[in-house]
């Protein structure tokens, strides 16, 4: 699909514009045609000056504009008045040619939800289902209110993992460029002073070791560049594969020390979604395939679509989640007690808060763990080359003295 830049005339032949992705214009026009508007002018979006990191409308721009778009409704004002007010405010000129495009089509007299499914990019299918659900019971702005509340929850909850990683691959990344410039051009030169000085062989064998590493790596370096370049390649192309991707999150979830902080993130997701959606009037089949998609890892989305298999045979919820030996015991067990009381939606919540505290606490204590261990590694890498480096030195001034 490609982006279309689109310029029509409605009934009464006000100039509208707008972007819609289509597979070709003649799609576009015929698109423009259902909505009784009248092309005038249609192309494809230029990328030339188009630079912008994904849909180019962020967590924040979606979480104010459903925030204020709920106390707007609440407040008895229509949904175009609402999309107008939003679309003229907003700062995001990307967003604001979106909720144009939106407000043109509410105009036409479509759903609200049918609108934002125009722009899945933006608008995913938990949003847009929930809105639906909203319309369809009246409720529309207690469920944009909820939608609001959990897109903050998810983003607090990324935040926390992000910034967890922040800190550790900046140290990483000037640990390696540190070592790339000892071994590269320190080492050498002093490798270059030792052989004049006197016999190679007479250097003490902690010294001979790293200038045999620096050798191996200045006299390899072209290869070990490629072998770096076709190993990433290697792990980009397995991972865009279905079956090297689930490989991939297999082993993420089996990983030591970050399986655990992944598992709960996904069960934090998990039932933060699931319970959202429960409590919003999705039924319990359509909400397990969107929290499915939405899971972020193969093997759990695998184990929730065969809980949503089982469910759909008549079973109950707790018994398959707790064959898939995805899901720890404890939130099966809440689960199954959720659906005794027909509170699930309200226990889903629960579980939700409860991991998302432990996962604030994994995180603090991953990053408590990693940065004493990263200083130690990197430390004692450098302390090594130095006592390397500076033992003949130490030896030939002894030499010296003694003579």
């Amino acid at each position: 699909m490609a982006e279309f830049v689109w310029e029509a005339r409605g009934r009464t032949g006000e100039l509208r514009k707008g972007t819609m992705d289509a597979e070709s214009e003649e799609a576009v026009a015929q698109r423009l045609r259902q909505q009784q508007l009248t092309p005038v002018k249609v192309k494809k979006k230029s990328r030339v000056l188009d630079i912008r990191i994904g849909t180019g409308v962020g967590e924040k721009d979606l979480v104010t504009f459903t925030r204020l778009f709920a106390t707007m409704i609440d407040a008895g004002l229509p949904i175009v008045q609402c999309l107008d007010i939003l679309q003229a405010q907003t700062d995001n000129k990307h967003f604001s040619v979106i909720l144009r495009d939106v407000k043109a089509s509410v105009e036409q007299g479509a759903t609200f939800s049918d609108s934002l499914r125009r722009h899945p990019k933006v608008f995913d299918q938990l949003f847009t289902n929930l809105v639906q659900a909203g319309e369809v019971g009246g409720i529309l702005d207690a469920i944009l209110s909820r939608l609001a509340a959990y897109i903050e929850k998810a983003m607090k909850l990324k935040r926390q993992v992000r910034g967890a990683m922040v800190y550790p691959t900046a140290v990483i990344f000037v640990f390696f460029a540190v070592c790339a410039v000892l071994f590269t051009f320190v080492i050498p030169s002093f490798a270059t002073m030792f052989k004049d000085l006197g016999s190679k062989d007479e250097l003490p064998a902690l010294t001979r070791g790293v200038v045999a590493v620096s050798n191996f790596i200045v006299g390899n370096i072209l290869w070990i560049i490629l072998a770096i370049i076709l190993l990433t390649i290697f792990v980009v192309y397995t991972y865009a594969i279905p079956k090297g991707k689930r490989m991939y999150h297999k082993v993420f979830l089996m990983l030591p020390i970050f399986g655990p902080l992944i598992r709960k993130i996904a069960v934090a997701r998990f039932t933060r979604t699931l319970g959202t959606l429960l409590s919003s009037g999705v039924p319990i089949l359509d909400a397990l395939e969107i929290v499915a998609k939405t899971a972020g890892n193969i093997i759990v989305e695998e184990a929730i679509m065969y809980a949503r298999a089982k469910i759909s045979e008549g079973k109950n919820m707790a018994q398959p989640l707790l064959e898939t030996n995805v899901f720890p015991p404890m939130v099966v067990q809440m689960v199954g007690v959720g659906e005794q009381t027909g509170a699930l939606d309200q226990m889903l919540n629960k579980i939700a808060d409860f991991y998302e505290e432990e996962v604030d606490v994994a995180v603090a204590a991953l990053t408590s763990l990693i940065e004493p261990a990263l200083m130690v590694g990197i430390g004692g890498t450098v302390g090594v080359v130095l006592i390397a480096m500076y033992l003949p030195i130490f030896s030939i001034a002894g030499k010296i003295k003694a003579d």
